[in-house]
This record gives structure tokens, C-alpha cells and sequence, in this order.
């Protein structure tokens, strides 16, 4: 072999080196990694009821719960949380500070384009506050303008005001309520047919209102439905996919629903789209 035959195939074995190195992770050299770590670094924002540290330090909330029980499934044993800023998750996972995102970071498509997402796991939807059984059968914003007498409370300005003008429920059948008590007594006076807020502000009213006369219809059909998912880096697709898996059977046994649900999360929101949907939602 001559000097410059040599100097080449040490080129080429340093760029084989370089390419190998730069490929994605597979799935189970990456669980493996997570087993002999003991647990998975999460990054979290401590905001309620997505995230929290209680004040003994464990961490909680809506997001870490559902990462700590399919880690497990996995054969990683806890979650070890560090707080962080929106704005700074994104490129702490990348720099390898944190092994995977579960902090109610919503899936956009800058961020799709930055991290491979789970699929939807902690969703704000829209909902509906009705009376018990669901007497008109609303099931969208189009159903409260089809019917000509139907009213619906929601805040001035808000999301939910704009989505019913839009559905085309006349001005004078959207009722502009100042504030959530005041919605939830207008519903049960019957002043109004039904009060729409997001999932997480619905669900607290009725926990506060413990009232076994009214319920709550979510998602509302055809309205924005807003997730975040278990956030991996890019080169971790194949983690993610294993992961998705567990998810997938965790939602599909209802395991799922009976983790989210007590935070006042719709386990039905979740299932009502997919991350494909959501990373493409302009």
C-alpha cells in the first residue's frame, strides 16, 4: 500500500468513525443506558398540574407521572426531575442535560422540527359545562347555533367567545360571563344552556362545585386541541418509539385516564389527535 493509499483509508475510517458516531442511538443501547443510570433525567417547570415538586422534593404532576410509569414499563425505575425555563428545555436536551422533556411543552412545529415528540400525552382542549345528561346534546359550537333558542356563556374576548361567533351562534345567544363562578351559577339557574371554557378550567369548577347536576362534554368537536408529548432528541427516535409503544397500551387499558384525569386533564383529548396532526397545525 503506498503513503497515499494509506493516508486515504485512515481518511475513510475516521469518517466512517464520525458517521457511526452521529447516527441515531437504537432503542435498546439507549434503554440500556436509562437502566444502568436508574432512572431517567426529566426536565420539568414545576407548573401545576403538569409538573410539580411536592416539598420534600419528589416530583409530581400530571406529566412526570405518566413518564415515570412507562419508563418503568421499560425497566427504568424513577424519573429524577431539574426545573428549567420554557425556553431553555429544548436546548438543555439537546446538550444532554436532560434525557427527555415532560413539562407541558406544547408541540408546534418549530419545536417538531428541534425534538421527536411522543405522541400526545397532557392536552387543553376546549369544553362544555351542561347540565346533567347532556340535554341538548351539544357536542360542538356548530350544534349550539343549529339550535335556534340554545345560549352559551364564555368569557369576553376569549378563545371560546370568538369559536362560537365563528360557528355562527348569533351575538345575542353568546353570553359574555365575567368569570368562572359566574358561569357555573348562570348553568345552574339556567340562565344559560351551557358554559364553555378549557378542559383544565372546566374540571376545576366541578371539582369546586361538586354539583352531581351538571357534567362536563370534552373535547369539544372540531375546536383546537392543544398537547404536548414526551420530548426526545433527535437522534433518540428509537427510544421514542418505544416509548410510544408502552403509551400506546397504557392509553388503549385505560392505565392512562386514571393517571391524567384526577389533574383535570381529558384522556379523550389526547386520543381525539396525533402528534403528526399537531406538528403540522399551522
Amino acid at each position: 500500500m503506498t503513503k497515499l493509499q494509506t493516508i486515504s483509508a485512515l481518511l475513510g475510517a475516521a469518517a466512517l468513525s464520525a458517521l457511526v458516531s452521529s447516527m441515531p442511538a437504537k432503542a435498546d443501547e439507549a434503554l440500556d443506558k436509562l437502566k444502568a443510570q436508574g432512572f431517567a433525567r426529566i426536565a420539568i417547570a414545576n407548573e401545576p398540574p403538569f409538573t410539580a415538586v411536592k416539598a420534600d422534593g419528589s416530583v409530581s404532576g400530571a406529566g412526570p407521572d405518566v413518564a415515570r410509569a412507562v419508563f418503568k414499563k421499560l425497566g427504568v425505575n424513577d424519573v429524577v426531575a431539574s426545573i428549567s425555563e420554557y425556553g431553555a428545555m429544548i436546548p438543555g436536551l439537546q446538550a444532554g442535560r436532560h434525557d427527555v422533556v415532560t413539562a407541558g411543552l406544547f408541540m408546534k412545529p418549530e419545536r417538531c422540527n428541534a425534538v421527536s415528540y411522543s405522541e400526545p400525552i397532557l392536552c387543553d382542549a376546549e369544553a362544555f359545562l351542561v347540565k346533567k345528561g347532556n340535554p341538548k346534546g351539544f357536542k360542538s359550537y356548530q350544534d349550539i347555533a343549529k339550535d335556534e333558542k340554545a345560549t352559551i356563556g364564555a368569557p369576553g374576548g376569549g378563545t371560546e367567545e370568538r369559536l362560537a361567533l365563528e360557528a355562527g351562534v348569533p351575538r345575542e345567544r353568546v353570553i359574555v360571563v365575567p368569570d368562572g363562578q359566574s358561569g357555573l351559577k348562570m348553568l345552574q339557574d339556567g340562565r344559560i344552556d351551557t358554559y364553555s371554557l378549557p378542559v383544565l378550567s372546566i374540571n376545576d369548577l366541578v371539582k369546586k362545585a361538586n354539583d352531581p347536576n351538571i357534567e362536563v362534554i370534552a373535547p369539544v368537536q372540531g375546536a383546537p386541541v392543544y398537547c404536548d408529548g414526551a420530548a426526545f432528541r433527535k437522534g433518540d427516535t428509537a427510544l421514542r418509539d418505544e416509548f410510544d409503544k408502552v403509551l400506546a397500551e397504557m392509553k388503549k387499558s385505560g392505565e392512562f385516564a386514571k393517571i391524567v384525569e384526577p389533574y383535570g386533564f381529558s384522556a379523550e383529548a389526547a386520543l381525539s389527535t396525533t402528534r403528526d396532526k399537531l406538528c403540522a397545525a399551522k
